[in-house]
């Protein structure tokens, strides 16, 4: 069973149409949510139990202060939780070990980056307990520290204050407590319920039962996963409770969940372009972003799909079809939807497996990461991302048409451009570093990825494609991977861990040192020598300088891997 193109379209005619349902109302309401005066009940608590100042603007240094302190409070919380899940309730399932230190270390860098990568399987190592209040609260807080960024960034843009009826203050950007609360109450707790409602009402599994053994003496686990699963989706992070992921029946159980579940990966980050737009007056420049992501993603679908119903090797033709590694109920064309969206949007989440992809197919999902992980991107930091890139475009135009480098009456000057092109290097100089030195230690790479042969070989480039997929997902915070590469090893946990963590943190303080930058401006207005941002021509060369930008970096590396392993 393959799917037809019939219903691969009609999937993504159905998706394409909730997400443009979607896009207004939930967009409006967030611009809404970041820009009122009014606290509610709950947030004034929360406020007080943290003794914070909600009405108190923060320059960008204080706010990467308290956003980095609350991840690395989260970090070591995350990380204490699984050394002692045995000590603690389990909730249905208790283990008799505790999860062994290096791994314990990836996963708690793993969640609170917002990556997700699971180096174990959920349903034979965590508890109950430790996926819901270790796990699935990081789902949550890392979420809406990206959606906090982004609307920094966003504020710093338009020179607008953090709360409706006060004036914007120059070098304050927000207040990091204020925007992690609202975003948690106003916007992802709501809709991850409303999301979890409908999972369990198509049959995902939602239980706090201890796992059943039948007759035969088959275990089968029991877990609250529809809870886990919304916000694992809508927060763009990925991690499922069990190692099929989004697979697995318990998770994904038909057609209409499987619909359900690319939605909320991708509804918050397309929905953010409106309120980009709304926040700042200016919904042309917001559908310019949404075009480029849009573009960007309609594209990869394309090709992923033409790419995995173009029969390569003997077993793909004598099957008719590339079938490996994909779960029947969906076919090729649902599973390249799901791989195409969660890649483009930092998810990690999987209904297939991309280390069976056709070449060609797994070198495209690898390049949707290498782009910068913007089309949509993850939640808060796919705006924050394209924003980046349209600042490095609006430079590069400039240059080269003589124009003023502005971007929406804001200087690019030394320090914004030092910042954009600090954020810009960071994701490369981790994935190249952290695959050439894996690649150096021969041993460890033949022990680890199961494909790794012979050099010249086409299994040898499937196992260097296995080493690149890994630290590209690890260092752009996605969380998917090729499943032949074993990451069990200390070096391996260290050093995924350690990207994940510089590939999160690293990108969000250039981005707030830019936001204080901008914060620091006077506004200009827009004169004839100003570089128009809006527009099919500023949207195609968008386009042109992330395509530039990934094939001029690492198209050597990918020779090497996925289109090596396609010539061969």
């Amino acid at each position: 069973m393959t799917g037809g193109f019939v219903p691969g379209i009609a999937q993504a005619a159905v998706l394409v149409a909730m997400l443009a349902a979607a896009y207004v109302p939930l967009g409006n309401w967030m611009a809404k949510v970041y820009q009122s005066e009014k606290d509610w009940g709950i947030e004034k608590f929360i406020y007080g139990v943290l003794r914070v100042d909600p009405k108190q603007g923060q320059t960008w240094r204080n706010y990467a202060k308290a956003l980095l302190g609350f991840s690395l409070a989260s970090i070591i919380a995350l990380y204490a939780l699984q050394r002692l899940q045995t000590v603690l309730p389990s909730f249905g399932n208790p283990r008799e070990e505790a999860v062994e230190p290096y791994m314990a270390f990836n996963t708690a860098a793993s969640f609170v980056a917002n990556t997700n990568w699971q180096s174990y399987s959920g349903e034979a190592t965590l508890t109950n307990a430790v996926q819901m209040l270790g796990l699935t609260v990081q789902n949550f807080a890392s979420a809406a520290v990206g959606m906090a960024v982004a609307i920094v960034l966003t504020r710093a843009l338009g020179h607008l204050p953090f709360r409706s009826g006060s004036q914007a203050e120059p070098g304050l950007v927000g207040n990091f407590w204020v925007d992690l609360t609202r975003g948690l109450v106003r916007v992802l707790l709501p809709v991850a319920f409303l999301i979890a409602v409908a999972l369990v009402a198509l049959g995902t599994m939602q239980s706090f039962g201890s796992n059943l053994v039948t007759h035969l003496g088959v275990e089968i686990p029991r877990a609250p996963v529809a809870s886990q699963e919304a916000i694992k989706l809508l927060g763009t992070n990925g991690g499922g409770i069990f190692g099929a992921n989004s697979a697995h029946p318990f998770e994904n159980p038909n057609s209409i969940t499987n619909v359900i579940e690319i939605f909320s990966l991708l509804v918050i980050p397309f929905a953010l372009f409106r309120t980009f737009g709304v926040m700042l007056g200016n919904q042309r420049q917001a559908y310019t972003l949404l075009g480029v992501a849009g573009g960007i993603w309609a594209a990869m679908l394309v090709l992923v799909t033409w790419a995995q119903h173009t029969l390569v090797g003997a077993a793909a033709q004598a099957a008719g079809a590339n079938t490996e590694g994909l779960e029947a109920r969906f076919g090729v064309n649902a599973s390249a939807l799901f791989a195409v969206s969660t890649t483009g949007t930092s998810t990690g989440a999987v209904n297939s497996m991309h280390d069976s992809y056709s070449p060609l197919g797994g070198g495209l999902l690898i390049l949707n990461m290498l782009l910068g992980e913007i089309a949509p991107g993850g939640v808060g930091t796919g705006l924050y991302g394209l924003l980046i890139v349209s600042i490095l475009t609006v430079f590069i135009g400039g240059l080269l048409v003589g124009r003023s480098p502005e971007f929406l009456g804001n200087r690019i000057t030394k320090q914004e451009i030092s910042a954009v092109c600090l954020y810009i290097l960071t994701m490369p100089i981790l994935v190249l570093a952290g695959v050439g030195a894996s690649l150096a230690q021969q041993k460890l790479v033949q022990d680890s990825a199961t494909n790794m042969g012979e050099a010249g070989t086409a299994q040898n480039a499937h196992g260097i494609s296995e080493v690149l997929y890994a630290y590209t997902s690890a260092s752009n915070n996605n969380g998917s991977a090729f499943a032949g590469l074993t990451v069990t090893d200390p070096w391996w946990q260290v050093t995924l861990g350690a990207a994940m963590l510089l590939g999160r943190f690293l990108p969000i303080v250039f981005t707030l040192y830019l936001a204080g930058s901008l914060a620091k401006q006077r506004p200009q207005a827009t004169t004839a020598g100003s570089l128009p941002t809006t527009g099919l021509t500023f949207a195609t060369l968008t386009i042109g300088v992330i395509i530039l930008v990934a094939a001029l970096t690492f198209f050597p590396i990918l020779s090497l891997g996925p289109l090596s392993e396609a010539l061969v």
